[in-house]
């Protein structure tokens, strides 16, 4: 066995004993393809506001230039899917499954920290930085190269096994392995589910999502009023929207996640239309303290759920 074949095993164990579903190894390299992609996407200003994602755009397709001497990107998936669905009927004002429990990026975030250490520890002195959801780091493709899926049309990464209620994230190390082979094919044919669902025509053709008209980008990244053209759309979506991954055939295969800090909040279970439509700042700040809501603040989440409100009073 060489040297990156071990580091290889020693990788996919760790990642295994540390609660990760599923571990891939890509070799850190510019990603060639995917830079037209990306500048049309910015160039059609598929991003909206969000201004941020047309920085850096160098460091998006080379991981070298995150971490110098960069050899190998390790793309991990955590699983969220939750056992029980909150809330249960079609009217009720509704916040994205990732969001029932403790914030991701700090669960994910600690057990990334330990994975470097336990490396430092078993294989010796590494450079590396990991990554959840916090840098320019083109998570999906890395996972795809890495052979953990295929992107799906909805622009998700889809894994055969558990759909795509998960999370991803990556270390980025100037360790050899022996890289892992893409998946030969995506497997979603002919379906649209996805683009057929969503309410607001965000899935312009298979892969490609103009973020702008996003239930996502609309209820967490846009910090502006909600344009009154999605008035009647929003689908009672108070933080971020799964429609497009509630219809995806592959979800079938979810399964629930064993993270017991992704468990609903106790509180957050009980809610009424009415206790949101009510809800004042130190609720807010009680209820939602270690979960990823926060990121709306108290006014974004408020606006929300006005906007819901006055939808169904038009």
């Amino acid at each position: 066995m060489t040297p990156a074949e071990k580091n290889a095993l020693v990788l996919k164990s760790t990642a295994k004993r540390l609660g990760f579903d599923f571990c891939g190894i890509a070799k850190a390299e510019f990603l060639e393809e995917e830079a037209p992609r990306l500048e049309e996407w910015l160039n059609r200003n598929y991003q909206g506001k969000m201004a941020y994602l047309a920085n850096h755009f160098d460091k998006r397709l080379d991981p070298t230039k995150l971490v110098e001497g960069a050899k190998t990107v390790v793309s991990l998936i955590y699983n969220y899917y939750p056992e029980r669905q909150l809330p249960h009927q079609p009217s009720d004002i509704k916040l994205a499954k990732y969001a029932y429990g403790a914030d991701y990026h700090d669960v994910i975030r600690a057990k990334l920290t330990e994975f470097l250490e336990v490396l430092r520890e078993e294989i010796g002195e590494i450079n590396g930085r990991s990554f959840v959801d916090s840098a320019p780091v083109m998570e999906r493709q890395w996972a795809q190269k890495a052979g953990l899926g295929w992107i799906g049309k909805n622009s998700l990464l889809l894994n055969r096994e558990m759909g795509s209620f998960f999370f991803l994230a990556e270390l980025i190390i100037d360790l050899d392995a022996t890289p892992d082979l893409p998946l030969a094919k995506d497997y979603c044919g002919t379906c649209t589910a996805c683009i057929d669902a969503c309410p607001t025509d965000a899935i312009v053709q298979p892969e490609v999502i103009d973020a702008s008209k996003c239930i996502s980008y609309l209820t967490i990244e846009l910090k502006e009023a909600i344009p009154n053209e999605f008035a009647g759309k929003m689908e009672n979506w108070a933080f971020g929207c799964d429609i497009c991954q509630d219809v995806c055939p592959w979800n079938r295969f979810s399964k629930p996640n064993s993270e017991s800090a992704f468990q609903p909040n106790a509180a957050l279970a009980g809610f009424s239309n009415k206790e949101w439509t009510e809800m004042t700042e130190e609720t807010f700040t009680r209820v939602f303290a270690k979960s990823a809501v926060k990121r709306a603040k108290f006014s974004g989440l408020k606006r929300n759920i006005d906007f819901l409100q006055n939808e169904k009073k038009s």
